[in-house]
């Protein structure tokens, strides 16, 4: 090997070698093991367009493209001299510019073990492989093209008995790409139409018989699933016959279906459009501009009031009025000289002196024998102009009173977002403005605080002095608030005499001293027409920071404060406090716990034996609500009752117990045990519910057993209508109704007599003092008289000694309750309590059976 080596080794100058290494036609040049040129020919130097060896980049650098890698041939590699050579290869070489050229690459192993060397070659292949390339590229732009448009070839060889249909051929008419095809004529003219047959044959024939070499014709064939579909046959003879005869016809089938629904559209569109242009009277025109000759159409005409007569070179810039006349000259001429369309609008006087108001449009063009021409179209828009005229003035009116309209817009807004009164934001401005200073606050890590504020005796001032002097005062309350707002602050009034304040921004405030500062304000005297008014404030605290503050819960806080303030005396502030919060969740717990009770139906009724007052029997039952709690026991109404007002509950538990009550009373009845009358407690929301007497119709009711008790505060004098329409109606099904507690409450001798009751109760704190009072007993005594008067059963309650019971027989009382007779007990004790008979004995009780009593209780 190293023989052969240093036979190919590039000789000095002088040898023979160095003339066909310089002087040939290839490029030619030597590189060392690291890949860089050492010599080369002109020849490779002009390839690479370099001026010298030393600008020829390195061998794995001159590859453009993919061809990134060049490998030098190695041991075993040898040509057919035995020399060791790379294989030739055909590549892109990239100039020193960064254009590139195809060549064919060799390389020849010409060194030492010492000192390696490599030959290249280089022959330029660009031109013949860019036409390779090309006609690669064109035969498949051919291949595509065919297959893109959609175009089926066929070829019918008649010598060789070949018919030939492509894919597309068949899918144009529905069939399946591997589907055979009966050429025959017999069998295809039947797919034909019937109304194209007979044409399709003659140009068959025309092709045939050579009297037409290449041949065109459409015509309608039946698509696989039934429909018609136009095809456009092109025909040529590819080969004759020794008779002269075509004996090779080959060409393609192009569906034209769209193309002829297209044609078919052109042709109504066309027709459409001469009737619109009939219709909107629009005139056309066309201009030699060569020669300055004018046609105009019969509308033109008619538009430019010149019905007979040649048209001349002047009559349309003569019929402009002269005002408009070199501005639209100027326009066409503009037109004419860009070879722009041009659009304008302009006045002509026709007639005597009539002028009318035209729109025109043009472009220019060049014909067909290169004479430049401008067509346009003019229609006449007078009753457009002055309808435009008309509107204009009508817009001219109506800006005219825009500036109004947005002022009073302005107040309307205005209005909608503050309190006409006070001119302070309302509780709509609020939402908003509360939920934007939450949201800042939050991300500025500051801190949000709402007062909360409720004027004191303010119901006083509007009832005494009226509307007037009320106004006063919630002016002057604005007044107060607005002179403790700090800069960041929003007061808003949002009802009646509530007051929001809502403490922003970043300084620190005291807002327990705030809220005493208002406080202490709201409390100066105000003058009203002559008159001293004193009110005060009520204030709740709720304060939050932190990332998320939410500005509806902590109005809700603030409010709860509020509420806290009010019950501890009014004139005051409460802050709402994490102690506050824990009795919020308590009550929240026992509310949930009272839901879940009333579908697990734990309330219960207790019944407190009542007695008729000369025989001691059981003339009834009052019935008592329980809550059998599931870890706290049985619960009395001061337990649960507060909450389920807040709740809504109370109705819920009224009915519950009712129908336990009834239920009771039946099974009493199936014992033996008869109780005479069922009270039954029911408030004055229960009262107002429009599906009570619904809903006591479908319960097992007995006429005159049942007696609803209510208390006496619900009956004032102004008592709701609604609830004496529903007393009415409770009263037709048999219910009797009694009054509870009375004495207690401001129920009149008068309003007693409307409702008419069937029972009334004396209320225990006038019945226990009459043992040690006379003038308690009078009292007593009396309301017995006023019972006895109207008809009315008086039932006294808090009967707790044997003393109570004789005082109470001797003044005539009818029915008797209380600890000294029985205490209250569930239904299961009832039946043994009746059996046993053992209130009788409370003639003989020692004087401590009140006690005894209270503490079995």
């Amino acid at each position: 090997m190293g023989s052969s080596r240093s036979a190919n080794t590039i000789s000095a100058a002088g040898r023979p070698q160095d003339a066909v290494f310089r002087l040939s036609p290839f490029g030619m040049g030597t590189i060392d093991a690291g890949r860089r040129f050492v010599s080369a020919n002109s020849a490779l130097l002009r390839m690479f367009g370099a001026a010298g060896v030393e600008d020829l980049p390195p061998l794995d650098e001159i590859a453009f493209g993919d061809d990134v890698t060049l490998a030098l041939p190695e041991a075993g590699e040898t040509d057919e001299a035995g020399d060791i050579a790379s294989q030739p290869r055909e590549l892109r070489i990239r100039r020193l510019d960064g254009s590139a050229f195809w060549c064919l690459l060799s390389i020849l192993d010409v060194g030492r073990a010492e000192a390696p060397a490599f030959l290249l070659q280089l022959v330029d292949i660009d031109e013949r492989k860019r036409r390779e390339l090309d006609l690669a590229d064109r035969e498949s732009r051919w291949n595509h093209a065919l297959e893109s448009a959609g175009q089926g070839v066929w070829d019918h060889d008649f010598a060789k008995g070949e018919l030939f249909y492509s894919r597309q051929w068949k899918a144009i008419r529905g069939m399946a790409p591997d589907e055979a095809v009966d050429g025959t004529l017999e069998t295809w003219i039947q797919s034909v139409h019937p109304d194209d047959r007979a044409r399709v044959l003659l140009e068959i024939e025309r092709q045939e018989s050579a009297e037409a070499v290449f041949n065109v014709f459409s015509y309608r064939e039946r698509h696989r699933d039934g429909h018609w579909v136009w095809i456009e046959s092109r025909g040529a003879v590819v080969e004759y016959g020794p008779d002269g005869r075509p004996s090779r016809i080959a060409g393609t089938d192009t569906d034209i279906t769209e193309r002829r629904k297209a044609e078919e559209r052109m042709v109504q569109l066309s027709r459409r459009l001469e009737l619109a242009l009939d219709i909107s009277r629009i005139g056309v025109f066309e201009s030699n501009l060569h020669d300055k000759t004018v046609a105009w159409d019969e509308r033109i005409r008619q538009i430019y009031g010149k019905a007979t007569g040649a048209i001349g070179r002047t009559d349309w810039e003569d019929s402009i009025h002269p005002a408009d006349r070199d501005h639209a000259s100027a326009g066409v001429a503009q037109a004419i000289e860009s070879g722009r369309e041009y659009s304008q609008a302009f006045r002509i006087v026709r007639g005597e002196g009539e002028i009318r108001h035209i729109r025109s449009r043009g472009v220019t063009f060049v014909d067909a024998d290169g004479v430049p021409r401008l067509v346009g179209a003019n229609w006449d828009v007078t009753e457009d102009v002055l309808l435009q005229q008309e509107l204009q003035h009508a817009k001219d009116l109506a800006e005219a009173r825009s500036a109004a309209l947005e002022e009073a817009q302005a107040r309307l807004q205005y209005n909608a977002l503050h309190d006409h009164l006070t001119q302070l934001p309302n509780r709509r401005y609020l939402d908003v403005a509360l939920e934007e200073r939450a949201i800042r606050a939050a991300a500025a890590g500051a801190r949000l605080s709402i007062l909360h504020i409720d004027l004191d005796r303010f119901k006083e001032i509007n009832d005494t002095l009226g509307h007037s002097a009320g106004d006063g005062m919630l002016t002057h309350a604005a007044r107060v608030l607005r002179a403790h707002m700090g800069p960041e602050d929003f007061v808003a009034r949002i009802g009646g005499d509530e007051f929001v304040f809502l403490v922003c921004g970043p300084e620190k405030r005291n807002l327990g001293d705030l809220a005493e500062r208002i406080v202490t304000a709201m409390r100066q005297p105000v003058t009203f027409e002559g008159h001293v008014c004193r009110f005060g404030a009520s204030i709740g605290i709720a304060s939050a920071a932190g990332s998320s503050i939410d500005g509806r819960q902590l109005l809700i806080n603030a409010d709860l404060a509020l509420y806290r303030a009010k019950n501890k005396g009014r004139s005051r502030h409460e802050f709402f406090t994490s102690e506050f919060q824990a009795q919020i969740i308590v009550s929240k717990k026992t509310a949930d716990e009272i839901m879940a009770s009333l579908e697990q139906r734990r309330f219960l009724p207790y019944y407190q034996p009542q007695f008729c007052a000369r025989t001691l029997d059981v003339a009834g039952v009052e019935t008592l609500a329980r809550w059998d709690h599931p870890e706290r026991g049985i619960l009395a109404p001061a337990a649960f009752l507060p909450i389920a007002e807040d709740i809504n509950a109370v109705g819920a538990i009224d009915r519950q117990i009712l129908e336990r009550a009834l239920f009771d009373l039946a099974a009493w009845d199936m014992q033996g045990v008869v109780v005479p009358k069922l009270s039954v407690n029911v408030s004055s929301r229960r009262l107002q519910d429009p599906d009570l007497c619904a809903s006591l119709r479908a319960l097992p009711l007995q006429a005159g057993r049942l007696s609803f008790e209510l208390l006496e505060s619900i009956f004032l004098d102004d008592c709701d209508p609604k609830i004496l329409e529903s007393l009415a109606e409770i009263r037709k099904l048999g219910i009797d109704i009694e009054v509870d507690d009375f004495g207690t409450g401001h129920a009149s001798i008068v309003s007693l007599m409307k409702l008419l009751p069937r029972r009334l109760k004396i209320d225990r704190q006038l019945v226990k003092p009459i043992v040690r009072s006379q003038a308690q007993r009078r009292l007593v005594g009396t309301i017995i008289e006023i019972g006895r008067s109207l008809d009315i059963t008086v039932t006294a309650e808090g009967v707790e000694t044997a003393a109570h019971v004789r005082l109470l027989r001797e003044m005539g009382c009818d029915l008797l309750q209380g600890f000294a007779l029985a205490r209250p007990m569930p239904a299961l004790e009832i039946v043994d309590f009746v059996h046993s008979e053992r209130w009788r004995d409370v003639q003989d009780a020692a004087p401590d059976l009140p006690e005894r009593l209270r503490g079995s209780v």
